[in-house]
């Protein structure tokens, strides 16, 4: 495994700092003014857009894109580290086109959509023009397990008829959004394979029965796009909206998950990083009983576990994106979920010390510390709960145990 980046990833790198540094970050309190007061704010994101894709900062997460088709094509590797720095503040990456759930679902329209999809929704999603979601978990089921997922995708006639309720429909309040890709059940017999069930359609937002309901708020915190409860109540769609083939849903979410929690893993490693930091110029100013904080060996404790911890995850997501450039997402599915469990607990406990480090206005929203923490909580459910990945992990190595059994008896030293 070599994880030195070549001359010109490194020079991209220092590009996208730069650019973040004297663009974007200037921009941030406006930003924040506007999604507070309720509106999003496109007159903040779309002329960085413009400045970002001249720069060619513009669809870096995508491989596999067609030489007529607007981006960097660079690995999954290549495109780590630019996550990571895109991921210092939360709302950059559409700034590059590069901000989920968009880039997952590009994922998948690159993947499967038929060229009348590839045209109607790829083509504007990858310029830029238009945003989207994803509708797959549900309120009344755990999520979880998706094999629980009720709502129904009803071939009739030339139509499906869609009748559900989804929530956190990440996306659907932007003002862009064009489209939802819903996952449901296209197999009512009940002898159906559980895993062979589900199918995908792509979902305008202004057919009739589609009803954002709420957008629900994360930890007290409302994000401006939309976390959304959304109704499908008798929504047809035509039988060309189908996503890939009937029953298969479960196949689509994969191949859009793994890339995407690299993506999600790198974002985080960047807000652990500027954590740190913050955490450390506050020991560096803050007095109490007569000296500074980081004189204290518990802080400095913090900061030396902080910096340990972090170099650990971004090596561990490094290699699973080293994997996945060399033997495909399938390969790298366990890899992917120790990521996914690591970085997210990363999070919380680095931003749980700098909270502490910064006192009372840790807890407030003068600095990034308390939504970072909220969102690495959330982090712990999004793309699969904790539990489910430390399932794949422990199934993994009893699967080699099993494999190899036997194979310590020589250790013990009884008999």
């Amino acid at each position: 495994m070599d994880f030195d980046f070549d001359g010109d990833n490194q020079e991209m790198q220092r590009t996208l700092r730069r650019f973040m540094d004297e663009r974007v970050l200037p921009r941030n309190r406006d930003w924040q003014r506007l999604a507070d007061s309720g509106v999003y704010p496109t007159e903040v994101v779309e002329p960085l857009k413009a400045q970002a894709r001249e720069l060619g900062l513009w669809n870096l997460f995508l491989p596999g894109l067609r030489e007529d088709e607007p981006g960097t094509r660079l690995s999954n590797l290549a495109y780590a580290p630019l996550a990571e720095i895109m991921g210092r503040l939360p709302w950059s990456p559409e700034v590059f086109n590069c901000n989920a759930p968009d880039t997952g679902n590009m994922e998948l329209l690159h993947l499967f959509a038929t060229p009348a999809q590839h045209e109607r929704w790829l083509r504007p999603l990858l310029e830029g023009q238009i945003r989207s979601c994803f509708s797959m978990t549900e309120p009344d089921v755990a999520s979880s397990d998706a094999t629980n997922i009720q709502t129904t995708i009803v071939r009739d006639g030339n139509h499906y008829v869609i009748n559900g309720r989804k929530w956190f429909t990440t996306g659907a309040l932007h003002p862009n959004c064009a489209f939802a890709i819903v996952m449901g059940v296209s197999d009512q017999r009940p002898d159906a394979d559980p895993h062979r069930r589900h199918s995908m359609v792509i979902v305008p937002l202004d057919t009739p029965g589609v009803e954002v309901v709420r957008n629900v708020a994360i930890m007290q915190h409302l994000a401006p796009e939309g976390h959304c409860e959304v109704l499908y109540r008798n929504v047809r769609v035509p039988l060309d909206a189908l996503l890939g083939v009937e029953g298969a849903g479960f196949a689509l979410a994969q191949a859009r998950l793994g890339p995407g929690r690299v993506h999600h893993c790198m974002r985080t490693i960047g807000q652990c990083e500027l954590a740190l930091e913050m955490m450390c110029e506050r020991a560096l100013e803050r007095r109490a009983f007569g000296k500074h904080l980081s004189d204290f060996a518990n802080v400095q404790d913090w900061i030396a576990y902080s910096r340990v911890e972090i170099d650990q995850a971004r090596l561990l997501v490094l290699r699973a994106a080293w994997l996945m450039d060399r033997q495909g997402n399938q390969a790298a599915r366990v890899d992917v979920s120790a990521i996914k469990l690591v970085a997210a607990q990363l999070q919380n406990r680095v931003l749980d010390r700098a909270i502490q480090i910064f006192g009372a206005m840790g807890l407030t929203p003068d600095t990034p510390l308390s939504f970072l923490w909220t969102w690495g909580r959330a982090m712990r459910f999004l793309d699969g709960p904790d539990e489910v990945h430390l399932r794949v992990l422990a199934r993994d190595e009893l699967g080699k145990a099993k494999a190899r059994r036997g194979s310590t008896a020589a250790y013990y030293l009884i008999g």
